[in-house]
Protein backbone atom coordinates (compact mmCIF):
# COMPACT_ATOMS: atom_id res chain seq x y z
CA UNK A 1 0.00 0.00 0.00
CA UNK A 2 1.55 3.34 -1.00
CA UNK A 3 1.74 6.38 1.30
CA UNK A 4 -1.36 8.05 -0.20
CA UNK A 5 -3.52 5.01 0.41
CA UNK A 6 -2.20 4.70 3.99
CA UNK A 7 -3.22 8.30 4.74
CA UNK A 8 -6.70 7.81 3.32
CA UNK A 9 -7.17 4.67 5.43
CA UNK A 10 -6.05 6.46 8.61
CA UNK A 11 -8.31 9.44 8.00
CA UNK A 12 -11.26 7.13 7.47
CA UNK A 13 -10.79 5.77 11.00
CA UNK A 14 -11.06 9.21 12.69
CA UNK A 15 -14.36 9.98 14.52
CA UNK A 16 -16.81 12.03 12.51
CA UNK A 17 -16.90 14.60 15.34
CA UNK A 18 -13.36 15.65 14.50
CA UNK A 19 -14.37 16.35 10.94
CA UNK A 20 -17.39 18.39 11.98
CA UNK A 21 -15.95 20.50 14.77
CA UNK A 22 -14.64 23.30 12.52
CA UNK A 23 -17.56 23.35 10.09
CA UNK A 24 -20.16 25.92 11.05
CA UNK A 25 -22.81 24.35 8.83
CA UNK A 26 -22.57 21.06 10.75
CA UNK A 27 -22.97 22.56 14.23
CA UNK A 28 -26.39 22.76 15.89
CA UNK A 29 -28.46 25.70 14.70
CA UNK A 30 -28.82 26.99 18.27
CA UNK A 31 -25.04 27.29 18.59
CA UNK A 32 -24.78 29.17 15.31
CA UNK A 33 -27.47 31.67 16.33
CA UNK A 34 -25.88 32.21 19.74
CA UNK A 35 -22.47 32.83 18.20
CA UNK A 36 -23.91 35.30 15.67
CA UNK A 37 -25.63 37.23 18.47
CA UNK A 38 -22.38 37.41 20.41
CA UNK A 39 -20.57 38.84 17.37
CA UNK A 40 -23.16 41.57 16.82
CA UNK A 41 -22.22 44.84 18.58
CA UNK A 42 -24.61 45.65 21.40
CA UNK A 43 -26.29 49.05 21.33
CA UNK A 44 -25.81 50.92 24.57
CA UNK A 45 -29.18 51.62 26.17
CA UNK A 46 -28.30 55.29 26.47
CA UNK A 47 -28.88 55.70 22.71
CA UNK A 48 -32.33 54.09 22.65
CA UNK A 49 -35.81 55.43 23.40
CA UNK A 50 -35.88 58.49 25.62
CA UNK A 51 -32.30 59.51 24.91
CA UNK A 52 -33.36 62.45 22.72
CA UNK A 53 -35.87 64.59 24.63
CA UNK A 54 -38.56 66.68 22.98
CA UNK A 55 -39.82 69.97 24.42
CA UNK A 56 -42.86 71.32 22.59
CA UNK A 57 -41.89 69.16 19.63
CA UNK A 58 -38.29 70.39 19.54
CA UNK A 59 -35.13 68.45 20.43
CA UNK A 60 -33.64 70.09 23.52
CA UNK A 61 -30.84 68.70 25.68
CA UNK A 62 -30.50 70.26 29.13
CA UNK A 63 -28.34 69.73 32.19
CA UNK A 64 -28.05 71.49 35.54
CA UNK A 65 -24.59 71.40 37.09
CA UNK A 66 -24.04 72.20 40.74
CA UNK A 67 -20.96 74.21 41.64
CA UNK A 68 -21.12 74.60 45.42
CA UNK A 69 -19.23 77.58 46.80
CA UNK A 70 -18.81 79.31 43.44
CA UNK A 71 -20.49 82.60 42.64
CA UNK A 72 -22.34 83.30 39.41
CA UNK A 73 -19.44 85.51 38.32
CA UNK A 74 -16.86 82.76 38.92
CA UNK A 75 -18.95 80.22 37.05
CA UNK A 76 -19.49 82.67 34.20
CA UNK A 77 -15.73 83.22 33.82
CA UNK A 78 -15.08 79.47 33.62
CA UNK A 79 -17.89 78.76 31.18
CA UNK A 80 -17.16 81.76 28.97
CA UNK A 81 -13.48 80.86 28.75
CA UNK A 82 -14.23 77.31 27.67
CA UNK A 83 -16.86 78.28 25.11
CA UNK A 84 -14.49 80.88 23.68
CA UNK A 85 -11.82 78.18 23.44
CA UNK A 86 -14.30 75.92 21.62
CA UNK A 87 -14.67 78.46 18.82
CA UNK A 88 -10.98 78.05 17.93
CA UNK A 89 -10.82 74.26 17.91
CA UNK A 90 -9.83 72.48 14.71
CA UNK A 91 -13.23 70.86 14.16
CA UNK A 92 -15.03 74.21 14.12
CA UNK A 93 -16.24 75.76 10.87
CA UNK A 94 -17.13 79.18 9.50
CA UNK A 95 -20.44 79.81 11.27
CA UNK A 96 -19.10 79.14 14.77
CA UNK A 97 -19.15 82.15 17.08
CA UNK A 98 -20.28 83.35 20.48
CA UNK A 99 -23.46 85.39 20.09
CA UNK A 100 -24.14 86.37 23.71
CA UNK A 101 -21.62 87.25 26.41
CA UNK A 102 -23.46 88.98 29.21
CA UNK A 103 -21.52 88.79 32.46
CA UNK A 104 -24.12 90.78 34.38
CA UNK A 105 -26.92 88.38 33.43
CA UNK A 106 -24.60 85.39 33.66
CA UNK A 107 -25.42 84.23 30.12
CA UNK A 108 -23.05 82.85 27.51
CA UNK A 109 -24.41 81.48 24.24
CA UNK A 110 -22.87 80.40 20.98
CA UNK A 111 -23.88 79.12 17.59
CA UNK A 112 -21.63 76.27 16.52
CA UNK A 113 -20.90 74.67 13.16
CA UNK A 114 -18.49 71.79 13.39
CA UNK A 115 -17.56 68.45 11.87
CA UNK A 116 -19.22 65.43 13.39
CA UNK A 117 -17.18 62.43 12.24
CA UNK A 118 -18.80 59.01 11.85
CA UNK A 119 -15.85 57.11 10.41
CA UNK A 120 -12.31 58.03 9.48
CA UNK A 121 -9.51 55.87 8.15
CA UNK A 122 -7.01 55.84 5.27
CA UNK A 123 -9.69 55.32 2.62
CA UNK A 124 -12.90 56.58 4.23
CA UNK A 125 -14.01 59.89 5.69
CA UNK A 126 -17.67 59.87 6.64
CA UNK A 127 -18.79 63.05 8.39
CA UNK A 128 -21.48 65.72 8.52
CA UNK A 129 -21.63 69.42 9.21
CA UNK A 130 -23.27 69.74 12.61
CA UNK A 131 -25.02 72.94 13.70
CA UNK A 132 -26.32 73.67 17.20
CA UNK A 133 -26.87 76.39 19.78
CA UNK A 134 -25.12 76.03 23.13
CA UNK A 135 -26.27 78.24 26.01
CA UNK A 136 -25.23 78.56 29.65
CA UNK A 137 -27.12 80.47 32.33
CA UNK A 138 -24.90 80.97 35.37
CA UNK A 139 -26.14 81.47 38.93
CA UNK A 140 -24.59 81.31 42.37
CA UNK A 141 -23.81 77.66 43.00
CA UNK A 142 -24.62 76.29 39.57
CA UNK A 143 -25.27 76.59 35.85
CA UNK A 144 -28.02 75.49 33.48
CA UNK A 145 -26.84 74.25 30.07
CA UNK A 146 -28.94 73.90 26.93
CA UNK A 147 -28.17 72.48 23.49
CA UNK A 148 -30.86 72.92 20.83
CA UNK A 149 -31.57 74.16 17.30
CA UNK A 150 -29.70 71.12 16.00
CA UNK A 151 -29.37 70.47 12.28
CA UNK A 152 -27.08 68.66 9.85
CA UNK A 153 -25.71 69.12 6.34
CA UNK A 154 -24.52 65.74 5.04
CA UNK A 155 -22.57 65.43 1.81
CA UNK A 156 -22.69 61.85 0.53
CA UNK A 157 -20.83 61.37 -2.75
CA UNK A 158 -21.65 64.88 -3.94
CA UNK A 159 -25.29 64.85 -2.89
CA UNK A 160 -26.02 67.16 0.06
CA UNK A 161 -28.88 66.23 2.39
CA UNK A 162 -30.09 68.59 5.10
CA UNK A 163 -31.88 67.43 8.22
CA UNK A 164 -33.14 68.91 11.44
CA UNK A 165 -32.86 66.97 14.67
CA UNK A 166 -36.66 66.84 14.91
CA UNK A 167 -36.99 65.01 11.59
CA UNK A 168 -33.90 62.83 11.90
CA UNK A 169 -32.72 61.73 15.36
CA UNK A 170 -35.91 61.39 17.44
CA UNK A 171 -37.10 58.04 18.80
CA UNK A 172 -39.53 57.75 15.89
CA UNK A 173 -36.93 58.44 13.22
CA UNK A 174 -33.81 56.71 14.56
CA UNK A 175 -34.84 53.77 16.80
CA UNK A 176 -36.59 50.59 15.67
CA UNK A 177 -40.08 49.84 17.00
CA UNK A 178 -38.81 47.11 19.35
CA UNK A 179 -36.34 49.57 20.90
CA UNK A 180 -33.45 47.16 20.39
CA UNK A 181 -31.29 48.96 17.86
CA UNK A 182 -30.64 52.20 16.02
CA UNK A 183 -31.66 52.51 12.38
CA UNK A 184 -28.69 52.39 9.98
CA UNK A 185 -28.47 55.97 8.65
CA UNK A 186 -30.32 58.22 11.07
CA UNK A 187 -29.03 56.10 13.95
CA UNK A 188 -25.43 57.09 13.39
CA UNK A 189 -26.41 60.77 13.56
CA UNK A 190 -28.28 60.13 16.81
CA UNK A 191 -25.36 58.24 18.36
CA UNK A 192 -22.74 60.87 17.52
CA UNK A 193 -25.00 63.75 18.56
CA UNK A 194 -25.58 62.17 21.97
CA UNK A 195 -21.84 61.50 22.30
CA UNK A 196 -21.04 65.15 21.53
CA UNK A 197 -23.70 66.41 23.95
CA UNK A 198 -22.37 64.13 26.69
CA UNK A 199 -18.82 65.31 26.07
CA UNK A 200 -19.73 68.99 26.36
CA UNK A 201 -21.89 68.58 29.45
CA UNK A 202 -19.31 66.37 31.16
CA UNK A 203 -16.51 68.78 30.27
CA UNK A 204 -18.38 71.69 31.83
CA UNK A 205 -19.06 69.63 34.93
CA UNK A 206 -15.38 68.71 35.29
CA UNK A 207 -14.33 72.37 34.94
CA UNK A 208 -16.72 73.45 37.68
CA UNK A 209 -15.69 70.82 40.26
Amino acid sequence: MNRKNVMIALLALLPLSLWAQDNTWERPEEEQVEEQQQKKPKVDAKYLQGAVPLVDGKVVFTKHIDAPGKTAAQIYDIVQAYMEKMTHESNQLQATRLVTEDAQAGIVAGGFEEWLVFKKNLITLDRTRFFYAFKAVCRDGGVDLTINHIRYSYDEQGTVSRYTAEEWITDKEAVNKKNTRLLPLSGKFRRKTIDRKDFLFNKMESLLK
